[in-house]
């Protein structure tokens, strides 16, 4: 049995395990090379009996891993660094792609208590920084800034959890609803703005906050760095574009506003009579989202988050040509 969990997912689940009385180890993936399938900073508890969330290969090693748990193969001396597909035989006994080879950290979780003030950050939607000494074992926590990395050297591994993007949604409609539900499943914080009393009233999606300012205010609030996306769904000029006349000249890494081709190119133009320079008016993602052939709120957002993870994997290049050269 395996789950995929967010942080706060994953460690709200190990923090039962652990309550119930079950031992665990902890894996996270410390350095790759070559093809491998997770990224440094992939998470995964482990039980005896087989049960795991997280990943830290897509299934190419869990298997092994859990295998050398159940057998007391991992020993007692923990923290432990562990090699896989080290050779290409290996690589490919394991399912590895050709030529992939990762590096896991292995912790001794302990004890349920020891987990609650890393929840309690998650839960408040608070990034830290969880560091581990890797010579005597030891944890500490401290608050993370937007811009700090998963980071790993010979004495100390560094990795942040909880959200490190933020996503401002201007309207508490239906298609926020689906935009948020999906945005907290890949981990963003969601702030959601409405100051119309009839939709703000009727906002009810756990884990997200709700502020009734006007757009623009909640852009200077909650935009304030590159780590955030804005995205305007009212279809209500008189709202989106106030808040989308602050965020493109913001940093914001992604502005974007729901609405047709030819809605996007009124938009753009009344932005450029209202101050904005060609340039800024022409990082706006207008319409939001790729074009899927979407038509439910469900479906529309799967195309804004799938746009959104794209460029923030650099997998969208010409995306990122056509809308610099717009």
């Amino acid at each position: 049995m395996t789950m995929d969990c967010n942080d706060h997912d994953l460690m709200h689940t190990a923090q039962v395990w652990l309550a119930q009385g079950e031992p665990l180890v902890m894996a996270t993936v410390l350095k790759t090379w070559g093809s491998s399938p997770r990224p440094a900073g992939s998470l995964m508890v482990m039980r005896r009996d087989g049960v795991h969330a997280g990943s830290v290969s897509g299934g190419c090693i869990e298997d092994d891993l859990l295998r050398r748990y159940r057998q007391g193969e991992l020993g007692e001396s923990f923290p432990m660094r562990l090699d896989y597909g080290v050779n290409r035989e290996e690589a490919l006994r394991l399912g590895l792609p050709c030529g992939g080879r990762l590096e896991l950290l292995l912790e001794k979780l302990e004890g349920a208590a020891a987990l609650l003030p890393l929840l309690d950050a998650l839960q408040h939607h608070r990034p830290v920084v969880r560091r581990v000494d890797l010579l005597t074992g030891e944890v500490n926590l401290s608050a993370a800034t937007p811009e700090q990395q998963f980071a790993s050297t010979d004495e100390q591994v560094s990795r942040v959890f909880g959200p490190r993007w933020q996503m401002l949604l201007i309207g508490a409609g239906h298609l926020s609803r689906c935009v948020a539900q999906l945005a907290l499943m890949l981990d963003y914080r969601v702030v959601v703005c409405d100051p119309r009393e009839e939709y703000a009233r009727g906002w009810a999606v756990e884990g997200t906050k709700l502020v009734t300012m006007m757009p623009d205010d909640a852009v200077h609030h909650y935009a304030a760095h590159e780590r955030t996306l804005v995205i305007t769904l009212t279809h209500d000029p008189k709202l989106d574009d106030m808040a989308l006349l602050d965020a493109l000249e913001s940093q914001a890494f992604y502005v974007g506003a729901i609405g047709s081709a030819r809605n996007g190119e009124a938009r753009r133009q009344r932005l450029l009579q209202m101050g904005l320079s060609p340039a800024q008016a022409s990082r706006l993602h207008a319409p939001v989202g790729l074009a899927i052939g979407s038509h439910t709120p469900a479906e529309i957002a799967v195309a804004i988050l799938a746009e959104i993870t794209a460029l923030r994997n650099a997998a969208l290049p010409a995306v990122r040509q056509r809308v610099s050269a717009a």
